[in-house]
């Protein structure tokens, strides 16, 4: 065992003395003479004279301040051992006085390290201590000192400082004085550093030579020129808009106006270091500003988004201007680099699109070959009450360095108004900072005073600078105010008293920068003006030529635009979709694929050769079941070069057990083998990946990265369907509505474990009823058919939702989400019984070329042969279809009874039902389902089929009494629930004389 893994071990903090002893040797400080003879001590007390044994032995057992020392006996024969002790202390009489003061040095600068930020003056306000629950006093110089022991007359002496300080320059030693200045001047400022949590000694000696160095935070005249430019541009955009619009809600920057020359500076930095791509996401507050001023948006089109009179040009058109991303790309000019910029649309559940820009940033860093993080990268903004409040932050965060997941470090400011909308810190978290969520990954956090626009400059650049070199996440907290209310048209003195009174003394960020750099002779007070003479003029122009814009067109909002996919108007180059089919040849290699081990020397288990054996013997037999469907579909679109990604929990295996898509040798640890990357030689890549437990965060995730591309095919798998409400956020604000608010089409899929199989409410339903419920088609209005209604049906919907009961519809469904000339998320419910049921499997027929999609089934049996003599249609969906089909048979009703699915719920098949009830006059109406009536599909089908027959008939229902609960927990109930469905869906008297 080394020396440093016995010191972590062996020597907790209590019993070195804590303050004055222990706490520099347990955090890395092994430079000086003593140190260096304590470590020798620990692995070896003869490696140190007696009288040092003495002295660590009597300190390690608790001995107080002033105890632990004591006379050696005398040295055999000579003065020799005394004299080299008294050698090593610079021949001092008082060797114990001299050690422990070295160590309360050595400890004192710890403390500034480790709790200089607690004393910083970070609020411009002067009301709030930078930690809720300050337990040091302002007074940081003789607190800390007098915890450590030294007292007055120990100012003027000189200490040599230990290699974890960066204090003293080119100089070992220092005045005590000296040295507590040099400390206040770097940790007790207007920038507080946490970062002694890290648990990387390489890093912490970075953060500390970043502040720790003396004067290395200076600027250059021409430096500090742009920093004021960029000033007067956030400042001066919020006044003109306070002149133009003053009764419009804009959730402007007051009070943060150095926000935009920070992100400035953290994308200058990145873009002289190589990025080429930034993906930016953001609340509201601050957005029009970020707009205009990083993200570069002509004015005129922001001015314009404030005019009630301007029509909609598309459907598009239904967002506030501050939730509306964009996508641009231009020269920095401090780089002479071209940048692409790229800020998400956001709605108001302010950290919902965190997730969403990891995955759109790491799709981006995939599609060119950026494994490294170094040419795209994230910057996420946050309030503060948001980012300790919302848990999404916290699996964010968890994301940050999986290796499916990671985006190789994001930057993370936080705009720190220290209020939420009206409620105080104290009631809306239990953390001392907002920021303390970011210690779980050991993300370095710096708090700066927002009002010392320099402080921010230099902490955005060392943040710029920490993620370029470690690609890790970092923080930086922006501690400012709100000089508004939550909006321009709210009033905070309700709620706030004391600091709105305080606000409205508080003299700008901008004029107190102006002053003192005019001050400084960095520009004059005549270029002062001029420059703020300058930027109101463009304003102005801008405002005029808004005045022009009769029309919004929201594709000029666009946040990641698919450059080719789309005519220039943003519509689909056709209307048509080819077969989804493919050949006997490549379902055949797939097939063996699937049932292979691709990989010499790889010994799977037992079972899972029997599971790939019966593979083979199915495509010998030219039929697939459900796994072996998803196979050709993954597998044929891979060979055509689009990329498929699966996420989720459990999904490498699948929760069932019945994918296994990565084979895991059972002799060597941690070696697998995907064969689906087998396929051929040129083909695109596969991803398959487990998550983390987590819906919210990953399904934001995946909806991002499918953002980036229109060429690839990416899934997420719930691995029960009912855990999708955990990430209901994401289906409700960004899938079902995301491109009616923002015209971002996108083709994620949903995968979601549906059906009661008798286990209990837990894991029985994905809930069919909302996802169908918020689809936009009319069920009071038959559609106008045309040649290609199927194609322009999905077009005009705003997600597709199926349920299929077939291996064969599964496989063309997936298939057909990539060859349709447009993208539509697709909810697809899908089993768990049918995935190892005898009767659900297709022929290799069923998915030749030739075939598409089965929006319905329609009934092949005896009832099709004699549609005259049929006396009941009963519709179904799913899985239950097994069960209606067996129950006929029984009954021996196959000529009376015909059995029709309906795979594609939404957008209905108004078409294809029609003419199954235009085919069977006589037969009465049925739905069947297995779901409780007030839950599953009943209430969306019965007016679709109602309208379809222009509402001459019934409908009738056969399923579940309505319940609160998804399903019953006992088997016995289960089974008797069932039966009665079943008997009421084939008692052709059941519904006689109802109405």
């Amino acid at each position: 065992m080394s020396i440093s893994d016995y010191q972590y071990l062996h020597v907790p903090a209590r019993r070195l003395n804590t303050s004055v002893a222990a706490e520099p040797f347990l955090n890395g400080t092994s430079s000086n003479y003593v140190e260096e003879m304590y470590y020798a001590w620990l692995e070896n007390p003869r490696n140190v004279h007696k009288s040092w044994d003495i002295f660590f032995r009597n300190a390690n057992a608790g001995a107080p301040p002033g105890a632990a020392y004591q006379s050696p006996p005398p040295f055999a024969g000579t003065s020799q051992g005394l004299a080299s002790v008294q050698a090593l202390v610079g021949a001092q009489p008082n060797v114990e006085k001299l050690v422990e003061d070295h160590l309360a040095v050595q400890s004192l600068i710890r403390a500034y390290q480790v709790r200089g930020h607690h004393v910083t003056r970070l609020d411009s306000l002067g009301i709030m201590a930078a930690d809720l629950k300050l337990k040091w006093s302002r007074e940081s110089k003789q607190t800390f000192r007098c915890f450590y022991g030294l007292a007055e007359s120990d100012l003027d002496k000189v200490f040599r400082l230990p290699t974890t300080t960066f204090i003293g320059g080119n100089e070992s030693s220092l005045p005590l004085r000296e040295i507590i200045r040099r400390l206040e001047m770097a940790y007790c400022q207007h920038i507080g550093v946490e970062f002694m949590f890290i648990n990387d000694v390489e890093q912490c000696q970075w953060i500390r030579q970043k502040f720790e160095t003396p004067g290395i935070m200076q600027f250059s005249l021409e430096e500090k020129r742009t920093l004021l430019a960029r000033m007067i541009r956030s400042t001066r955009f919020e006044e003109f808009l306070q002149r133009k619009w003053s009764s419009e809600k804009r959730f402007g920057l007051e009070g943060c106006e150095s926000l935009i020359p920070a992100l400035k500076t953290i994308i200058d930095k990145s873009s002289q270091s190589g990025v080429e791509s930034v993906i930016m996401g953001m609340p509201h507050r601050g957005r029009l500003n970020v707009l205009a001023n990083v993200i570069r948006k002509e004015l005129e089109q922001i001015f314009c988004q404030f005019d009630s009179k301007l029509e909609a040009a598309d459907e598009g058109s239904g967002d506030v201007k501050y939730h509306l991303g964009m996508y641009h790309k231009r020269m920095n000019r401090v780089s002479d680099r071209l940048i692409t910029l790229s800020l998400m649309a956001n709605p108001s559940h302010l950290e919902a699109v965190d997730p969403v820009v990891q995955g759109k940033a790491k799709a981006e860093q995939f599609y060119c070959g950026d494994t490294e993080g170094k040419r795209v990268m994230s910057i996420l903004l946050h309030g503060d009450a948001a980012f300790a409040g919302q848990g999404i932050v916290y699996e964010t965060f968890h994301l940050s360095d999986l290796p499916s997941y990671t985006t190789h470090g994001t930057i993370h400011v936080v705009v720190n108004n220290q209020i939420g909308f009206t409620t105080d810190p104290r009631m809306a978290r239990s953390s001392p900072y907002p920021t303390d969520v970011a210690r779980v990954v050991n993300a370095p956090i710096f708090h700066v005073n927002a009002d010392d626009p320099e402080a921010v400059m230099y902490v955005c650049n060392v943040a710029a600078e920490w993620r370029n070199t470690f690609h890790k996440d970092v923080v930086v907290d922006l501690v400012c105010y709100r000089r508004n209310g939550h909006n321009e048209m709210d009033e905070p003195m309700f709620t706030q008293p004391l600091m709105y009174k305080q606000i409205k003394k508080q003299k700008g960020v901008l004029q107190k920068f102006a002053e003192k750099v005019i001050a400084e002779g960095v520009i004059t007070m005549q270029e002062y003006e001029e420059e703020v003479a300058r930027y109101d003029k463009i304003c102005e122009e801008a405002y005029a030529r808004s005045k022009d814009e009769k029309i919004l067109h929201i594709k000029h909002w666009l946040d990641s635009p698919w450059p080719g996919f789309f005519t220039l108007e943003g519509q689909p180059k056709s209307m048509n979709c080819p077969s989804t089919g493919i050949s006997e040849e490549e379902l055949g290699h797939i097939g063996n694929i699937a049932a292979s081990v691709p990989v010499e020397d790889f010994t799977i288990h037992g079972g899972l050769s029997r599971i790939l054996k019966g593979r083979g013997n199915m495509v010998n037999q030219r039929v697939c079941d459900w796994a072996l469907g998803e196979y050709m579909a993954f597998g044929s679109l891979l060979k055509e070069g689009i990329h498929v990604r699966l996420s989720g929990q459990d999904v490498e295996r699948g929760t069932f057990s019945h994918r296994h898509h990565v084979l895991h040798d059972q002799n060597v640890d941690k070696r697998i083998c995907i064969p689906m990357n087998y396929i051929s030689p040129d083909q695109a890549p596969y991803t398959v990946c487990n998550s983390s437990l987590s819906e919210y965060g990953v399904l934001g995730f995946e909806l991002g990265f499918a953002m980036a591309s229109p060429n690839a095919l990416v899934l997420w798998e719930a691995q029960f369907g009912d855990f999708h409400n955990t990430a209901q956020c994401i289906i409700d604000q960004f899938i079902s509505s995301g491109q009616a608010k923002w015209v971002r089409q996108n083709g994620i899929v949903l995968l979601l474990p549906h059906g009661m199989e008798g286990m209990g409410p837990e894991h029985s339903s994905a809930r069919p009823e909302r996802f169908l419920q918020m689809c936009n088609d009319d069920p009071d209005v038959f559609p106008k058919l045309s040649e290609d209604f199927a194609v322009r049906q999905l077009y005009d919907c705003n997600w597709i939702v199926v349920n299929c009961s077939t291996p064969a519809n599964y496989f063309h469904v997936l298939r057909r989400q990539i060859l349709q000339p447009f993208r539509k998320p697709l909810i697809v419910f899908t089993p768990k019984s049918l995935l190892r049921h005898p009767e659900a499997k297709s022929s290799f027929d069923d998915m030749l070329p030739g075939t598409h999609f089965k929006r319905i089934i329609p009934d092949d049996g005896a009832a099709a042969s004699g549609p005259e003599k049929v006396k009941r249609i009963i519709f179904c969906t799913g899985k239950i279809y097994y069960e209606l089909t067996r129950e006929r048979k029984n009954r021996g009703m196959d000529e009376a009874v015909a059995v029709v699915r309906i795979e594609q719920l939404s957008p209905f098949p108004f078409d294809l039902v029609k003419a199954e009830t235009d085919r069977y006059l006589n037969a009465d109406l049925v739905w069947c389902q297995e779901e409780h009536k007030n839950q599953g599909y009943y209430d969306y089908i019965k007016p679709r089929i109602r309208t379809t027959i222009s509402r001459t008939r019934p409908v009738w229902y056969a399923g579940r009494d309505p319940a609160a609960a998804p399903a019953t927990g006992n088997k016995q109930t289960h089974l008797m629930e069932l039966q009665r469905l079943l008997d009421t869906a084939f008692d052709l008297e059941a519904f006689s004389g109802k109405v």
